[in-house]
């Protein structure tokens, strides 16, 4: 069976960060937790968000690491409980916005973090009672703002997906204004997190026509404005529609995604310190050839349809069009470039094989064909 549900309320312009304090109201909330992260304060743009909201009594997270943890999320809860929130505004990048879908469970739920994920059965235990959150992205990347999920790497160390329409946030303030300070680097790199969403969900054999066509425009802009945006900062409309490419392929992705997230999610487990849109970089090319053998794809064209999309001449040419363009945005070449080694395998197979994408991807692989894929991405 096909579910399709399109939640969320969407203020998309520049200048948007102004109706955060109109959002508030009309969410209800009125003292709200800011979770963000050193980056982002660093950047003035928290300061930003502070000045929206007039006269609302506001607290302050901003320890957000890199990739978010249990552990961050429990010291989040503390401020939120502390200082009597009753919601949740998200000021960064995927990392602040799925660390405050965290906190939205935990400061309204019993038990461990881990109770709630996916792969454990918790979805259904997210309740409505889950705090309301706004999201205020300030990268263009994983579109969390617009998306039910949240990854987050629990106690155990093992990176889960959380997911419920309960996490949805109420609004998704987008306003491209907020990334134009975005070093050339981390545009890139969330750059391409967005078109790998848009590229793997189109490939995923569920049947969401909606989701197709929103992924198939979000990766045609993605793909003509990220070296634009990632070359010169202040192209606001390379910006916009990187912004517009970013929501676009998260909106898309209720549909599935596949076996380029289960390995960037299992990788990113096993060393925190890996950069996740960076990660899908690497993973896509590979991914993309070992999908063009799966009967849906071929069925429907997908990949036709995606190199029309990019403007290439022939489905093909994708995987070295990819590895092309990582070069150009000063990505690194492979996982052997990011300090990756075969030592690592064994445990990120056992963990892709465990993800919640593994299933949605159109060829399902097995152990070996994981460990193809990451020696193809060396």
């Amino acid at each position: 069976m096909a579910f399709i549900y399109y939640v969320t309320q969407i203020q998309f312009e520049y200048g948007a960060i102004q109706l955060l304090k109109q959002e508030c109201e009309r969410v209800g909330i009125t003292r709200p937790l800011v979770v963000t992260d050193h980056g982002v304060k660093a950047a003035g743009v928290l300061q930003k968000a502070l000045d929206a909201l007039p006269g609302l009594p506001v607290a302050v997270f901003d320890q957000t690491p890199s990739n978010p943890t249990e552990a961050a999320v429990r010291a989040a809860v503390a401020v939120y409980q502390a200082q009597g929130c009753d919601g949740l505004i998200a000021v960064g990048g995927g990392s602040a916005i799925d660390c405050a879908k965290g906190i939205a469970i935990a400061a309204t739920h019993e038990g461990p973090l881990t109770h709630y994920a996916t792969i454990e059965g918790g979805s259904p235990r997210i309740t409505e009672r889950a705090a309301p959150l706004i999201a205020v992205p300030t990268t263009s990347g994983t579109g969390s703002e617009v998306a039910r999920g949240a990854i987050i790497i629990v106690d155990d160390h093992r990176k889960l997906g959380f997911h419920s329409w309960n996490l949805v946030p109420k609004t998704a303030i987008c306003d491209p204004e907020l990334t134009l300070g975005l070093p050339p680097l981390l545009t890139a790199a969330t750059g391409m997190d967005a078109i790998a969403h848009c590229m793997e969900t189109f490939m995923s054999a569920a049947f969401n026509p909606p989701a197709d066509g929103i992924a198939l425009d979000g990766l045609e802009r993605g793909w003509a404005a990220i070296e634009k945006a990632t070359r010169d900062g202040s192209d606001r409309e390379a910006r916009l529609n990187m912004m517009s490419a970013s929501m676009q392929g998260a909106m898309a992705f209720q549909k599935g995604l596949g076996a380029v997230h289960s390995l960037s999610h299992s990788l990113g487990g096993v060393n925190p310190r890996l950069h996740h849109g960076t990660l899908n970089a690497m993973f896509l090319p590979a991914v993309v050839r070992f999908n063009a053998q799966a009967p849906s794809v071929q069925k429907d064209r997908r990949l036709e349809r995606m190199a029309h999309a990019m403007g290439l001449n022939s489905a093909t040419d994708i995987p070295e069009a990819i590895r092309d363009m990582n070069a150009r945005l000063g990505l690194p070449t492979g996982l052997a470039a990011m300090g990756v080694t075969e030592a690592l395998f064994d445990d990120v197979i056992k963990g892709a094989l465990a993800d919640h994408c593994h299933k949605t991807n159109p060829r399902v692989a097995t152990a070996e064909e994981y460990r193809e894929l990451l020696a193809a991405s060396m």
